[in-house]
């Protein structure tokens, strides 16, 4: 049996707790919460061990689920390291680059399984991609929010950005050259809203707008790349690929242009969307990569390089205030 902690039971960690009960062969040994009335609430209604001190819940779990506030991230997780305790942790990695310099290096010393929580990688509208050669060129990138006080504790980098930072970083695998950014802070005294363009080496452009004080949402990313066009709807389970001269094939719609370079097929695809829940699928795949020794499907470096470049992009917002 998989015992798991779970660090963290507010609006998300209810979620958390409510997804591990589903998973087979798991059973949650306590949680941690210091908020008294929300932890009473939550003892009663899910009847699971609530435990004042972290680290007598800390001896009780094979692995941590770490939903606490960002400030507590570091915290909890270096608790856990250092106990030899596998960890989940819910994005961003860590408050400060510090702190999540300090987490890689303990992850490593401890030699544990860690994951972060970019939960978007297991969206469904992404996975049906799998098995497509994705080489963007260029990527166009909308997350719109309506504005919620609850998320106001980080930058809308750090809350909804940071989702498609890590996405991109997956997809490209070069280094970023340069960033340009701006941002203004509106109902919040962080960012709100930004536009970001980040350059990579290998000449791929990322052009990213994200906002928390919107009056619809929006989760949208389209890729460019040779001979293809792939739009991705985060929001909506929607994916949309466009090819030149794809092979035949009788799920994709074809019709001929003709072009100076003479007749091509264009072919419209709409690939199999799964309905599916993603955070259930990401703590899957933290349990099954802890069982089967495997490498988790967002390393703590993930999470790192993703807090990097966010960060990198807050720097720049405010060397322009």
């Amino acid at each position: 049996m998989f015992r798991i902690a779970v660090f963290g039971v507010g609006h998300l960690g209810k979620f958390h707790l409510n997804n591990w009960k589903e998973i087979e062969d798991v059973k949650i040994v306590g949680f941690y919460d210091p908020d008294e009335n929300n932890a009473k609430q939550v003892n009663e209604k899910y009847g699971i061990p609530h435990f004042n001190n972290p680290e007598e819940l800390l001896d009780e779990c094979d692995a941590v689920d770490i939903v606490a506030p960002t400030i507590k991230h570091f915290e909890l997780c270096s608790l856990a390291l250092r106990k030899g305790k596998h960890v989940f942790v819910e994005k961003p990695l860590a408050n400060t680059m510090d702190e999540a310099r300090a987490l890689v290096k303990l992850a490593k010393e401890s030699n544990v399984k860690f994951q972060v929580g970019h939960v978007e990688r297991f969206n469904p509208a992404f996975m049906a991609l799998n098995g497509n050669i994705l080489q963007p060129m260029f990527i166009e990138v909308h997350r719109l929010a309506q504005f919620n006080p609850r998320g106001t504790d980080v930058s809308v980098i750090l809350d909804l950005m940071i989702h498609d930072i890590d996405i991109i970083l997956s997809l490209v695998k070069s280094n970023v050259s340069h960033i340009s950014a701006n941002g203004v802070a509106v109902m919040s005294n962080t960012p709100d809203i930004a536009n970001v363009r980040i350059e990579f080496d290998n000449g791929c452009v990322a052009n990213l707008t994200s906002s928390r004080i919107s009056m619809k949402k929006m989760r949208k990313m389209r890729l460019f790349q040779k001979d293809a066009y792939i739009s991705i709807d985060f929001l909506n389970k929607k994916t949309e690929i466009i090819r030149l001269d794809a092979p035949g094939d009788k799920n994709v719609f074809t019709f001929d242009i003709d072009t100076n370079n003479g007749k091509k097929t264009i072919a419209i695809a709409h690939p199999d969307v799964q309905d599916s829940n993603a955070i259930k699928m990401e703590l899957e795949a933290f349990k099954n990569s802890i069982i089967n020794n495997q490498v988790t499907p967002v390393t703590v470096f993930d999470g790192f390089s993703a807090m990097e470049v966010a960060h990198q992009i807050l720097n720049k917002i405010n060397s322009n205030q």
